[in-house]
């Protein structure tokens, strides 16, 4: 408690951010003129009046008077340790300042009243106890036990034993808690608060506060720097007892006669040195860590060592600029690929909107990239191979090549556990670091050719590196680190789409390359085989020529495929012939050849079409022959079905079917002979045959599995020319499901059925009304060779196929024996 007693005239003794305490003794620079006018004011008044000069030492915070000071006696007046006048001065008691006054002197003046404090009685030898009427007893003495254990605490830890007993000698509250003065720890904000609080009780637990706040800061600051210096030392004894490692490692060298070179502990400084992402460097550090561990004779240690080459070795950020320029980029594909119209649509597509994507700053969405998956279907000797190359070259990329024919091993794709003998990462990951980039184009070559067995499924290994929404963190089983394969260009190879996984096919984007036309396969004879042809064979280009007719020839008549493999061997053939004739003598160069040379250089041609053959030598020379369309491996083909009846003596009734032929395409015979004993009497057929003797249908090429609904319209054909007697038309060929009540329904691979009957020289070919739209897909030049007719009716086929009768007589029937 405090109270407050008759006023007092004092002159003010400004202090600049400070504060003093009651019973602190302070020295003063009387060299200040206001500490000097003060000084020498209070030395005036006391003349007149007995005792020491009093002074008002009051707080002035940025300019601003306090409005409590503290009452102060100059004690003594002399010099300071420096030389400079000073006075010694002694708080005494706190006092509220009131309004100015008059007095000696140049010093401001001014009147206060001086507060008086009641602090808890002691009687001597007991503890503390508190004064009458407080409301807390017994924790004034608690409060000052606190305090004087925080001090000792903090004086401790300065060295300050001498002020340790005198702080421990204290036994009033009130000059205990003014003793915090002292602390130069406490802020001016902090001091002012103890001396403007006049209750003593009050001012303790402020001062035990303050203190015990800075020693919770001090504790934390101290821990900190513990374990700043703990990691130093940490560092500094790693750092020696690396440099002794090393030294004993020398020295192992040197006993065992070996040259010093990269050893396991240039590791540490690769993988510093390396341009690795941070979760790889982590990862990397690690290994470089149990390598340090590890014995030369461990084999562990061969493992990490190859590991860590394998990362150090991947392009982690390397990536090759794009080349944006899409109108050469669409140059460089038609100068390298002729047709294939829709492959580089398709690829200057993801060119153009890669460019405007990269235009505007979309380049990384969601830590992914705008990598593209694209599966070149089609038939063998196409250019789906090299058409890789050309992606590469176009985009300005490296080319990689993945084969995966008859890949069985799931390890293949995703790599090998470590802890296995000779693991390795898998073809991904080899072929990303072959690429030297993060960016490759990589051809996944043969994926329908992907088999499975005990050891896993490539194919499902797959899924994760095909899919764009994936791929961004793959996990090599080998690496064990996230390579991201977002920015790469998948190509994937197939010949047949069925082949492919359904999941990983919806993971690709299909493009069909459905073979060349044989003025496409002129073109690419004269632009690319033949040159690279006479160069392997060791002639030059002025040397031998081949002109169009023999290059059509070639194309037409000594091939028959969908691709230009084979073309290119007859050409090699055919320059090796006349390279080995001009050795021996037998013939001059230069030379042309024509359609008329190549009998003599290469043989016969072994595909003569049916309209070029003597009419007695065709396969429709003989009722019950029609020309049917498929679709194989290889492309398109022309197919012939071959119909004949038992004789009734000897053969019972029923169907026959040879020629390895799958369900579908014997229910498709057995519809077909449903549909002409039901309605062979409108169609003026005798078929009462087919009841009384049996019907053999034969598929040629009998070696080959067939399967399929498309020959349904074209055994009925052959069952009908040969109940009929009517040859089916040299010309015509034919493609369409067949149903029990005639209609013509709708079926796959028109384009590859249709440059079939184009190479095969059919100039009319029967089609379902419901595949017409599929013509926007043939070549134009195509379309104008072909008579195309789409019918939606058997009895529209048999009428467009079928000869017409020669006279009215009874047909012969061919019998089967």
């Amino acid at each position: 408690m405090a109270a407050e007693s008759t006023p007092l005239a004092l002159p003010v003794l400004p202090l600049d951010d400070e504060v003093v305490l009651p019973g602190m003794v302070v020295p003063l620079d009387l060299s200040d003129s206001e500490v000097r006018a003060a000084v020498e004011a209070a030395q005036a008044a006391a003349t007149s009046e007995p005792g020491k000069p009093r002074v008002l030492l009051v707080p002035r915070i940025d300019g601003t008077y306090a409005a409590t000071g503290v009452l102060g006696t100059v004690e003594q007046v002399g010099r300071l340790a420096d030389g400079d006048p000073g006075a010694l001065i002694r708080g005494r008691d706190r006092v509220r300042i009131g309004a100015g006054t008059t007095g000696p002197g140049a010093a401001l003046w001014v009147e206060g009243t001086r507060i008086e404090e009641t602090v808890p009685e002691r009687s001597p030898g007991s503890p503390l106890r508190p004064g009458k009427g407080d409301p807390y007893p017994g924790q004034v003495a608690e409060l000052v036990t606190e305090y004087k254990a925080l001090a000792t605490a903090w004086l401790r830890k300065r060295g300050a034993w001498q002020v340790v007993d005198r702080v421990q000698a204290i036994d009033d509250v009130s000059a205990l808690a003014d003793n915090s003065g002292y602390s130069p720890f406490l802020s001016t904000e902090q001091k002012l608060a103890l001396l403007e609080t006049a209750d003593p009780v009050a001012r303790l637990k402020l001062a035990t506060q303050q203190l015990r706040d800075h020693l919770a800061e001090q504790d934390v600051a101290e821990s900190i720097a513990k374990d700043v210096q703990d990691g130093v030392d940490k560092q500094q004894r790693e750092f020696l007892l690396r440099r002794q490692l090393e030294a004993v490692r020398k020295e192992l060298r040197e006993l065992n006669g070996e040259q010093e070179g990269e050893e396991s502990d240039d590791y540490r400084s690769r993988v510093e040195a390396a341009d690795l992402p941070e979760k790889v460097r982590e990862a990397a550090l690690k290994e470089v860590d149990k390598l340090e561990r590890s014995s030369d004779q461990s084999p562990e240690g061969s493992w990490i060592r190859t590991w860590l080459d394998t990362v150090l070795e991947m392009p982690w950020n390397e990536r090759t600029e794009d080349a944006y320029d899409i109108q050469g980029a669409r140059a460089v594909l038609d100068a390298e690929h002729a047709g294939l119209t829709d492959v580089k649509e398709r690829i200057t597509e993801y060119l153009a909107v890669r460019k405007r994507r990269a235009e505007r700053g979309l380049g990384v969405v969601g830590g992914r990239r705008g990598g593209a998956v694209l599966a070149l279907v089609g038939p063998p000797g196409v250019g789906k191979t090299s058409l890789g190359e050309s992606v590469a070259h176009a985009m300005g990329r490296t080319f990689v090549r993945v084969a995966l024919g008859g890949v069985r091993d799931e390890a293949e794709i995703r790599g090998h556990r470590r802890t296995y003998v000779g693991a390795l990462p898998g073809r991904i990951v080899r072929a990303v670091k072959e690429a030297g980039s993060m960016n490759p184009v990589v051809l996944l070559d043969e994926i329908d050719k992907v088999g499975s067995d005990f050891r896993g499924d490539p194919s499902a290994a797959l899924l994760e590196v095909l899919d764009p929404a994936q791929n961004h963190t793959f996990r090599d089983h080998y690496l064990e680190v996230e390579l991201d394969l977002s920015d790469v260009v998948f190509l994937a190879t197939a010949n047949v789409l069925e082949a492919i996984p359904e999941a990983l096919a919806d993971r690709m984007d299909i493009v069909r390359l459905d073979g060349y036309t044989e003025d496409e396969k002129v073109v690419i004879a004269r632009d690319h085989l033949l040159p690279r042809q006479l160069e392997r064979a060791g002639l030059a280009t002025d040397e031998v020529t081949l002109d169009e007719g023999a290059l059509r020839k070639l194309a037409g008549e000594y091939t028959r495929e969908a691709g230009v493999r084979a073309l290119e061997r007859s050409i090699a053939r055919l320059l090796r012939k006349v390279a080995a004739q001009h050795e021996l003598g037998e013939r001059e160069l230069p030379l042309t050849v024509g359609d008329g040379d190549l009998r003599a250089l290469i043989g016969r041609p072994h595909h003569v079409p049916e309209s070029a053959q003597e009419p007695a030598e065709r396969r429709t020379a003989v009722p019950g022959v029609a020309t049917g369309l498929a679709v194989t491996g290889a492309g398109g083909d022309v197919l012939y079905v071959e119909a004949s009846l038992a004789d009734p003596e000897t053969g019972a009734a029923g169907l026959t079917l040879t020629g390895q032929l799958g369900d579908v395409m014997k229910e498709s015979a057995q519809i077909a002979l449903s549909f002409l004993r039901s309605h062979g009497a409108e169609l003026e057929l005798p078929v009462g045959d087919l009841k009384e003797r049996g019907a053999h249908i034969h598929f040629p090429a009998g070696a080959v599995p067939k399967d399929g609904p498309s020959a349904g319209v074209t055994m009925t054909t052959a069952l009908a020319s040969l109940l009929s007697g009517r040859l089916v038309r040299t010309d015509v060929a034919m493609t369409g499901e067949v149903s029990l009540t005639g209609r013509v329904l709708p079926i796959g691979g028109v384009k590859q059925k249709l440059l079939a009957a184009h190479r095969a020289g059919i100039t009319t070919v029967i089609i379902p009304k419901r595949n017409e739209p599929d013509l926007d897909d043939v070549p134009a030049h195509v379309l104008d060779g072909l008579d195309v007719h789409a019918v939606t009716d058997v009895r529209q086929v048999l009428e467009l196929a079928l000869s017409p009768a020669t006279n009215g007589a009874a047909p012969e029937v061919p019998v089967a024996v």
